[in-house]
């Protein structure tokens, strides 16, 4: 088969969710997602009776009902916003490529839609991990799976990865935009910033895992390109789960702080995330803003991620063409 651009597929690839707000489709999804020894490191004989045993039958209504608050006619989202994403690239991309997009944990799986853009005639697939710091848990996970899928087919396409964008110019310089148009949006006038990326157990860091470093890398970068005498940024962890160490500052701990040392007016953003999710709708702009009052704080604003926004999807087509060039 004489292959010409139409032969080209794009697979974006995020994180996953539950396919519904119910204590049994959560209950599905952490299944898989605490199972993946990429996430959860403690050998299987110990941390098994234990997931099994304890946290699938205490953890799924409690996360269950923090999806209730976020969920959406569309679905979760993560879920709503990656669709969206695909469509948006694929109306930029036109006739050069076709862009599907999938979930690491849960539908549509990575596997499966691998599969649809091969049927579809992809002889020559561009994998987009929308991870923009690189961890184990994230996109080596999505490597992972896909390598899985590969091992399943005899006539494999020709793959290529999109690496880590985290210091990116155009990743720095498209969340620099977005974010001063929301603040620009707001009623008030914040006084702190806080990046919040998503934490991870600081074993991760000194076993050799680059999502630290990278982590402050974006935060430097975007604070440099932010500078403002009006507006102090500073950087947290958020979401830590379990007895170990994890990463620090803390994001709840540190809008308790903010607000104690007398801030009153912060916004939140999460540039490690390029779409919102439970995380960032519920954990970040429920409840932080919940801790940040709590502490005496008055003005609290969430900022949105990227998602599927011009500045976002102006970088991704962006991204995207220069790891398809050749192929396109």
């Amino acid at each position: 088969m004489s292959l010409s651009q139409t032969d080209v597929g794009v697979l974006l690839v995020n994180l996953g969710t539950p396919d519904a707000p119910s204590p049994k489709a959560v209950r599905r999804y952490l299944a898989e997602f605490l199972s993946d020894r990429r996430v959860v490191e403690i050998p299987a004989l110990l941390w098994q009776p234990l997931l099994r045993g304890v946290i699938l039958n205490t953890r799924p209504r409690k996360s269950a009902h923090a999806y209730g608050q976020v969920w959406t006619e569309a679905g979760s989202p993560l879920a709503a916003i990656t669709a969206a994403q695909a469509r948006a690239l694929q109306a930029r991309l036109g006739a050069a490529a076709k862009v599907g997009w999938a979930m690491r944990y849960g539908n549509p799986a990575l596997g499966a839609e691998l599969a649809r853009l091969i049927e579809a005639g992809c002889a020559r697939v561009l994998i987009a991990p929308l991870y923009p710091q690189y961890s184990g848990a994230t996109t080596a996970s999505a490597i992972d799976a896909l390598g899985a899928a590969l091992a399943k087919l005899r006539a494999q396409p020709a793959i290529r990865t999109l690496p880590p964008y985290y210091a990116d110019p155009l990743h720095i310089a498209a969340l620099a935009a977005d974010i001063r148009r929301q603040i620009a949006a707001l009623s008030f006038a914040p006084e702190v910033l806080l990046l919040s990326f998503h934490g991870m157990p600081e074993r991760t860091q000194t076993l050799g895992d680059p999502y630290y470093r990278q982590c402050l890398e974006t935060a430097r970068l975007l604070g440099e390109t932010l500078q403002s005498a009006d507006l102090r940024i500073e950087t947290s962890f958020q979401s830590r789960f379990g007895r170990a160490k994890w990463l620090e500052p803390a994001t709840d701990a540190m809008l308790a702080a903010e607000a104690r040392r007398g801030t009153q007016r912060l916004a939140i953003a999460a540039p490690g995330f390029s779409a919102d999710c439970l995380e960032t709708r519920e954990e970040l702009a429920i409840r932080g803003r919940d801790q940040f009052r709590a502490a005496g704080g008055s003005a609290f604003a969430a900022l949105d991620c990227l998602n599927d926004g011009e500045a976002g999807m102006a970088m991704l087509e962006s991204l995207i063409r220069r790891e398809l060039a050749g192929w396109i």
